[in-house]
């Protein structure tokens, strides 16, 4: 069987939004953010696989064009910022493999998309599509299949991998950095691999076998971000490819998930509420689909098989958080469906992994990571609460049916591999290399109460031996949309802050998903304003709790994530002393009110309608960032922003750094000449796609802003940072 992305909640992956306005995803990218990198790290002599992050973490691609950044400072024009151009004739791969480097002796390596099957490992070597057996996989002998070069994109990268159930063909989904494009290759695997076929703005895709043996590739057609079409299509001497499903609502999306038995192909339609599935038989793929259920409002539901039952994760039902049931596959509907697992209260369900006698549940309970393991023969239950230092699953790919394997990782720490071994009913931990952040760093939760009492949690790291943490400074990190938790990766440049230092705070606020489905419920539509009342608690909080002060606080986010900070940066700028913001969503009102914009039907549900009702329209004018700036004293703020952006458009970040600067500029010439303006930032990249996690340029401009506007001594962070980012 083909080992591939087990994430059953790639379903939830795709279906929330992955970064913000614009954009259409409660982890959806109709086929990519979440499959987006099947990525490698690499340490010394083991792997640990960075599977599936929501966002892809490619490096940057140095590029000789200089970036726009504007000050308000003395109130000059608009001038052109003069960068140092990077080197052109670096190779790019070699870029894109940049190794990451957590003390001299021990380097990490970033790798691209790769898939086992049978006894082949696929993946991107270089310009090329490459294979190699299991066992050679790391001694650079392989076979090309393809070269990326003969599709004429710039700087192409390969985002996903599927091969056909009896290896004749491979399908490789095809991207470039600078846009949310695609192509997809198929490759037919013979002596002298060719390309037999290809196909633009593919989504998401899966191989099936039919009763002839020939192998059906399925997949999903986007078009200006929406994803509304199914297509099929043969191969060989049987060539043919036909729309298989169209989806007529707008405000839904598509995509498909192969079970991970093989046995059945769902298609998934979804909003960001409601969800429908359709089953295509593993066997017969040419016959009609079967429905699940219909789709009901409110009622979402993901789709697992084992064994002729359906294992349905649903949030049918009282309380309206997810929950487990199944039914017999020949009997889907909703009627039928029994209950089977309930999760506690203020669990988040991170992701269900599926196994012949065994399902793995990951969950999040109170700002914790378990895992609960389910015996599906006599419905046993074993709930293993993971480190307190781990803040997020890596999900691995497996077919082993007798090992669960899988990574836990936190901000400032790599990830590390632990297996759960079902004979043994154990879970094992990789020894070897101990990192050194445990002995040298600390990692708190605490509890912020908003204003109507609720308790926000918060994710707190800083150097175990840090003195006087109330003259250190603190970067707070928040998001709190679409139900999505906030991003806790690791991240070079936040391990780098914390040995220099610095306190970071990761605020979890209602919006988000870290307490489950209600958490996102009440900071959504007109409950919007929680999660600002949830981040002014939290960075209140963390001061009277002794951990730094207004004038040495710095706050970040990204895409959606701009509203609570421009929210906050407009109603209690004196808690901040900069902010760094990418590709944010700062005009809410305009952006809702233009349906001609890809994704705004689709957001419906997460902000409001404001053009048919004055309700939501008047309630988005309270907080909205661009609508509520004022002539005050603001933060000093860095933006990035991405010239083609389809998610959050330029138009609406240029018209915000606009307003603000004339406010500022009016509450300068009110306040006097001893008055000292802040610094405002519009650093303008090239490219089309939205975030860019891995851009060195990105990352080193952001952290010399906050250093200077703290007044801080940057030279040893940059050192340290040499050692993680090599050009």
């Amino acid at each position: 069987m083909q080992q591939k992305s087990k994430l059953f909640l790639q379903a939830l992956k795709y279906s929330i939004p992955h970064l913000g306005k614009c954009m259409q995803k409660q982890h959806l990218n109709h086929c990519n953010f979440a499959d987006h990198y099947y990525n490698r790290i690499k340490l010394k002599k083991y792997h640990l696989t960075k599977c599936l992050q929501n966002k892809p973490t490619i490096s940057e691609l140095a590029r000789n064009i200089p970036s726009r950044s504007f000050s308000s400072k003395d109130f000059l024009p608009i001038k052109q910022e003069n960068e140092k151009p990077i080197p052109e004739n670096m190779d790019a791969f070699e870029k894109v493999r940049t190794k990451l480097e957590t003390q001299p002796q021990e380097e990490y390596e970033i790798i691209n998309a790769e898939v086992k099957h049978g006894g082949f490992v696929y993946y991107q070597e270089g310009c090329c599509l490459v294979r190699s057996k299991d066992e050679e996989a790391d001694n650079d002998n392989y076979e090309v299949l393809f070269n990326l070069e003969e599709l004429k994109l710039d700087q192409p990268f390969i985002d996903c991998i599927r091969v056909a159930p009896d290896e004749k063909y491979v399908a490789a989904k095809i991207r470039t950095e600078d846009s949310e494009a695609s192509t997809c290759i198929v490759v037919k695997l013979s002596d002298q691999p060719v390309m037999e076929a290809s196909f633009p703005n593919v989504s998401s895709f899966e191989w099936v076998k039919d009763e002839e043996e020939e192998d059906v590739l399925f997949y999903t057609f986007q078009r200006n971000l929406r994803c509304h079409d199914v297509y099929r299509a043969t191969f060989g001497d049987n060539k043919r490819n036909e729309r298989f499903y169209t989806e007529k609502d707008p405000s839904y999306f598509v995509f498909l998930y192969l079970t991970k038995d093989s046995r059945f192909l769902t298609i998934n339609i979804m909003n960001k509420t409601t969800s429908e599935v359709w089953l295509i038989d593993g066997l017969s793929p040419w016959d009609p689909p079967v429905l699940i259920q219909k789709r009901i409002h409110g009622v979402l539901y993901y789709v697992e098989h084992r064994d002729d039952e359906l294992y349905i994760l649903t949030n049918v039902g009282e309380p309206t958080e997810f929950k487990l049931m199944r039914t017999a596959a020949d009997t889907p509907a909703i009627m039928n469906w029994d209950l089977f697992f309930t999760m506690k209260r203020n669990t988040k369900v991170v992701d269900l992994d599926m196994f012949k006698d065994h399902c793995v549940l990951f969950l999040k309970h109170s700002n914790l990571l378990y895992v609960n393991v389910i015996g599906l023969a006599d419905d046993s239950v074993r709930s293993l609460k993971l480190p307190p230092w781990a803040c997020g699953f890596i999900m691995d790919t497996n077919s082993d049916p007798k090992n669960c394997p899988f990574q836990l990782c936190s901000p400032i720490r790599p990830p590390k591999y632990y297996t759960y071994k079902f004979a043994e009913g154990k879970l094992f931990e990789e020894t070897g290399h101990e990192d050194p952040i445990t002995k040298t760093s600390r990692v708190l939760r605490l509890e912020a109460k908003s204003r109507d009492g609720k308790s926000v949690p918060m994710t707190i790291f800083h150097k175990t031996d840090s003195e006087d943490l109330q003259k250190k400074p603190l970067l707070v990190h928040v998001y709190g949309a679409y139900g999505m938790d906030l991003k806790m990766n690791f991240r070079p440049e936040r391990r780098v802050l914390v040995d220099d230092g610095w306190i970071l705070a990761y605020c979890h606020v209602r919006g988000g998903g870290e307490l489950g489905l209600q958490w996102h419920a009440d900071g959504r539509l007109t409950k919007k304003l929680n999660g600002l009342a949830d981040l002014e608690a939290c960075i209140k909080t963390l001061h009277g709790q002794g951990f730094s002060q207004p004038s040495l606080t710095t706050l970040t986010a990204f895409s959606a994530g701009g509203v609570l900070v421009g929210a906050l940066c407009n109603s209690n700028p004196e808690l901040l002393r900069a902010v760094t913001l990418e590709a944010p969503f700062l005009d809410v009102l305009n952006t809702m009110m233009d349906t001609t914009l890809p994704l705004t039907l689709e957001e419906l549900e997460e902000w409001g309608n404001p053009s048919s009702d004055e309700k939501h329209k008047n309630y988005i004018k309270r907080y909205c960032p661009y609508q509520n700036i004022k002539p005050q004293h603001y933060p000093s703020i860095h933006i990035t922003a991405y010239e083609n952006d389809e998610r959050v458009p330029l138009k609406g970040i240029v018209s915000y750094t606009e307003k603000l600067k004339e406010a500022i500029m009016e509450h300068a010439k009110d306040s006097g000449e001893g008055y000292q303006a802040p610094n405002v930032v519009l650093d303008i990249q090239p490219g089309g796609n939205h975030v860019i996690e891995d851009s060195h340029k990105k990352i080193t401009a952001q952290i010399k802003f906050l250093y200077e506007e703290l007044g801080l001594d940057s030279t040893s962070v940059f050192e340290n940072l040499k050692k993680y980012l090599k050009f």
